[in-house]
């Protein structure tokens, strides 16, 4: 939020009766949990950049004309130079000061400082040709800056559907130019446009009306894909289904088997998209019931039980020819024979693959180790060529295992839940298969039975193990109107559950889909070696081409210098390069899965591997959410039955946390309180109702700005507010009553987290808290936080996480709800307790399944692993690549030893990854302590 002032936002927001903005205390947000719907700002991030009056000139390559600094989130930052027909270039060695938020056309080379680490996504982008007429307004062109997801609605990462808008609000009369622009994460598109020829408010218009057009238009659609055999198969599969007309992009993610598809619904349906795919060679089946993996319960087709029987068979044939050779006394033709049969069957799949990435014009891993064995055999090395296919579909088969084993440890969390549930109808109890068991329905669980669908417990108590979705060891108390999840044990008792979420709708099911597909979501590693990988096949095609006439000019013979350059092949053929990342990031994925944190995808993992800075929420997030009354002070001649009463009446008529806490303690205390009316809250200060006759004041010292407030009334609310509650003051009739404090809970072992998080390499730790200041500083001085900032309101947060940004990769932890512009602005949103909330499910990068903060640190620290592994896996793929190639290059090797080593590495890169399918939440100690409350200071 920038000057569109905050209450803007506060009046496009929807208030429910859980709302968690303060509607009169003054205390910071509530913690019951809102509608996601209810808490949707309208253009939230909406931000005008105007020109700046300065003197005009016009910027050459080597300009140093100082922009910085325009202060506020409004800054203005404008060029008063005539922009012509298309956006400013600034050409290479430009050193300009934009500010934070600089929006505009970089030329090569462009060093500006964008603040936050922002950076923009250009696309190559035809030059447009302007209307006749067409110029930029005296003064400089203006921007516009707004969320992404206020201007494309749904799948906002999809890059295809924003090209498609970027182009058509492109093509409208007056805009210069539209980009997407970052901040640690946080999206916004920012048009340039010309004042003199388009109004902000047209403009605005027709973003809204053009994004809803694109959403319609372009969509997203994912599949189980079924019949790759290597992670050049996912290639093959992205660039095969890439030329088709309407397509506009393609991601395969091979360790899950899932395809993404951004498509044009106008040029191609999802039909034309599985017959593409059919051409290819592949079969697609679309994701239901929760599954995982394209195989699960489906079978998978021949390729899983052909591919080890054909290995064995190879290896079989490959030594019978050579004893044939060596000891039998037969014909030469007969062991030929023998090594011709040992390739076909070792070679498989191999060569069929092969077969269709010529087809499409392309040369991989594949090809590259068919071309070498055909070539050795041509050449009369039959047994050199029988060994090298033999290795490499055994490589294959065994990397194929090791894969299966991080797939079924995703699998097996789908599997928890059960297929049947025993459903209340007619008084009588049947057995419903749970695709149609309906909301609303009731369910009977049994004890030991497993929660077939998400729902209330309407009758019974129980205790409930429900580790598969929160990582809790313990089982965990529930009574009626507590939720339970899908696949959750019910210990005890029979529980009587109605239904909320619709099977394909449960907590398990959109984790099980959300890990599935979270290697889709690729991070810098992976992006690397793919691209690597993809320069690397040609190059090297090229390469043996050139090396053996390069080797005959020198005076080699002919036979031998193919023998090299068909070693070259097996050397440098980058298979472990392939399969580096996947598998290091499946692994990670199921790892966190099933220790309560869920990981959207690998580009999450490595942002978070690489965070140095964490902001968190305090209620909910380092408290528990939960206040209670601590402390009442009255004056001299006020009892406390008085003074509590007298509040109690009046927070009785509010739905806020703190008033509940009230109302809680004196009905704990036997107090009946009287019966208030007319309450009127006074937004950010506190209420004011009736009681009787009298009229009651009950809120912070804001509210009583401009009277007389006594001195021992203030010397109470400082004595508290040290002691970190939060206080309000009782008014009644003129007369001052006492003060009332209040104080959540801190959270169990949150200091300890805080000392583990900076083990870890956290460097900064900072609190954004809605409370009053004292409150704030008092709880982070308690959990050990480097600093707090308060008193803040949602937008205020996202601009603190940016200027964190600045200074490093920076972390947000909160309740997904009322922080999640924060959560967005920050490299990794966190949101704690996502079993129980939609909105963090749906808003963070990383979720904390439970509200044990004490995932937090396993979140981390697994994150740093796994990039770590990936790292060690590249450099382990490059690094024995480049042995080979050099040993290749001078004769210093054979067929034989590239084969195995090249294999080897492989299978060295894979098992590297899986080994991080064995850590656990207790291997980052995170134990926590006993829980602590906020009490007085002893004065």
């Amino acid at each position: 939020m920038s000057e569109q002032k905050k209450t803007d936002a506060q009046a496009d927001h929807v208030h429910g009766p859980d709302c968690k903005h303060d509607h009169g205390h003054g205390h910071g947000p509530s913690l019951a949990a809102v509608k996601p719907a209810a808490a949707k700002p309208v253009l939230k991030g909406l931000k005008i950049i105007g020109p700046k009056r300065a003197e005009k000139h016009v910027h050459g390559p080597g300009c140093t004309h100082d922009h910085a600094a325009h202060g506020g989130d409004a800054h203005q930052h404008g060029h008063d130079h005539a922009h012509g027909g298309d956006a400013h270039q600034h050409g290479p060695g430009c050193d300009h000061d934009h500010g934070p938020a600089a929006v505009h056309e970089h030329g090569a080379a462009c060093d500006h400082d964008h603040g936050d680490h922002g950076h923009h996504h250009h696309h190559p982008k035809p030059k447009r040709v302007r209307p006749p007429g067409y110029r930029a307004a005296e003064g400089g062109g203006v921007a516009l800056q707004l969320d992404l997801e206020d201007a494309l609605p749904g799948e906002t990462d999809d890059a295809g559907r924003f090209q498609k808008l970027e182009a058509a609000l492109e093509a409208h009369h007056g805009v210069i130019d539209v980009h997407l622009r970052r901040d640690q994460g946080y999206a916004e598109v920012c048009l340039h446009y010309n004042p003199g020829l388009v109004n902000p408010a047209a403009l605005l218009t027709t973003v809204k009306r053009t994004g809803e057009q694109v959403a319609k238009r372009y969509k997203s659609h994912t599949w189980f894909v079924r019949g790759m055999s290597s992670a050049d198969s996912a290639t093959a599969i992205e660039h095969g289904l890439g030329k088709l007309p309407g397509v506009l992009s393609a991601n395969v993610a091979y360790a899950s088997e899932r395809l993404v598809v951004e498509y044009d619904s106008e040029d191609i349906s999802l039909k034309g998209i599985e017959t593409g795919a059919k051409k290819l060679g592949y079969t697609l089946e679309v994701p239901s019931h929760g599954h995982a993996c394209s195989h699960h319960a489906h079978g998978g087709g021949l390729a899983p039980l052909l591919e080890m029987p054909l290995v064995v068979a190879s290896g079989v044939l490959l030594v019978a020819g050579w004893l044939l050779e060596r000891f039998a006394p037969v014909p030469a033709l007969v062991p030929t024979v023998v090594w011709g049969l040992s390739i076909l069957s070792g070679g498989f799949f191999a060569i069929r693959g092969s077969v269709k990435s010529l087809l499409q014009l392309r040369i991989d891993i594949e090809t590259m180790m068919v071309v070498a064995a055909l070539g050795a055999a041509v050449l009369g090395s039959w047994f050199e060529g029988a060994f090298l296919l033999f290795l490499f579909s055994a490589g294959h088969a065994l990397e194929h295992r090791a894969m299966d084993r991080a797939r079924r440890s995703i699998e097996s969390l789908g599997a928890l839940r059960p297929e049947v549930a025993r459903v209340r109808r007619g008084g009588e109890l049947v057995e419903v298969p749970v695709a149609q068991v309906l909301r609303g329905d009731r369910v009977v669980v049994r004890p030991g039975d497993r929660v077939p669908l998400d729902g209330i417990i309407r009758e019974g108590k129980s205790s409930l193990e429900q580790a598969a979705i929160t990582g809790e060891s313990m089982p965990v108390p529930k009574k009626p109107g507590d939720e339970v999840f899908s696949g959750t044990v019910n210990c005890e008792a029979l529980l009587e559950v109605e239904v909320t979420r619709l099977s394909s709708e449960s907590v398990l099911a959109r984790v099980v889909d959300m890990v599935a597909e979270a290697e889709a979501q690729k991070g810098p590693n992976q992006r690397f070696a793919q691209r690597l990988e993809r320069t690397f096949a040609p190059l090297v095609m090229i390469g043996a081409v050139v090396f053996p006439v390069v080797l005959v000019l020198m005076g080699m013979p002919l036979k031998e210098a193919i023998l090299r350059a068909v070693s070259l092949l097996v050397a440098a053929s980058p298979c472990a390069l392939a399969i580096s990342t996947p598998s290091a990031v499946l692994s990670a994925v199921a790892a966190a899965a099933r220790g309560g944190v869920l990981i959207k995808g690998g580009i999450y993992l490595e942002l978070l591997g690489k965070v140095n800075a964490i902001a968190f929420d305090k209620t909910g997030t380092l408290t528990v959410g939960k206040p209670k009354l601590l402390s009442t002070a009255p004056v001299e001649g006020v009892t406390d039955e008085e003074l509590l009463g007298t509040a109690a009446a009046v927070e009785a008529l509010s739905a806020h946390p703190l008033a509940h806490a009230v109302v809680e303690a004196a009905s704990a205390r036997g107090i009946q309180a009287p019966a208030g009316s007319d309450m009127e809250a006074i937004h950010g200060k506190g209420l004011r109702a009736k009681v009787g006759d009298a009229l009651v004041d009950v809120g912070s010292l804001a509210l009583f700005e401009g009277d007389a407030v006594p001195s021992d009334i203030k010397a109470q609310v400082d004595r508290l507010e040290e002691a970190g509650q939060t206080t309000m003051v009782v008014r009644k009739a003129g007369r001052y009553l006492g003060v009332l404090g209040v104080a959540d809970t801190v959270r169990a072992g949150a200091r300890h987290v805080i000392e583990t998080l900076k083990q870890q390499g956290i460097t900064r730790t900072v609190m954004l808290s809605g409370d009053n200041a004292r409150v704030a500083k008092s709880i982070a001085a308690q959990v050990g936080l480097d600093e707090a900032r308060a008193p803040m309101m949602p937008a205020d947060k996202v601009t603190a996480v940016r200027e964190m940004g600045r200074q490093g990769s920076v972390a947000m932890v909160g309740d997904g709800v009322n922080d999640a512009p924060a959560l967005a602005a920050a490299a990794v949103g966190v949101a704690m307790g996502g079993a129980g909330s939609d909105a963090a499910l749906e808003t963070a990068d990383v979720v904390l399944m439970s509200d044990d903060l004490s995932r937090l640190p396993f979140a981390l620290g697994l994150a740093r692993q796994a990039t770590a592994v990936m790292k060690q896996n590249l450099v382990i793929a490059l690094g024995i690549s480049a042995v080979l190639i050099i040993a290749t290059l001078f004769g210093l090797t054979q067929i034989s030893h590239a084969v195995v080593l090249h294999e080897g590495s492989t299978l060295l890169v894979v098992a590297n990854g899986l080994r991080l399918l064995a850590v656990r939440p207790k291997s980052m100690g995170s134990t926590p302590l006993p829980s602590m409350d906020i009490q007085p200071s002893p004065q």
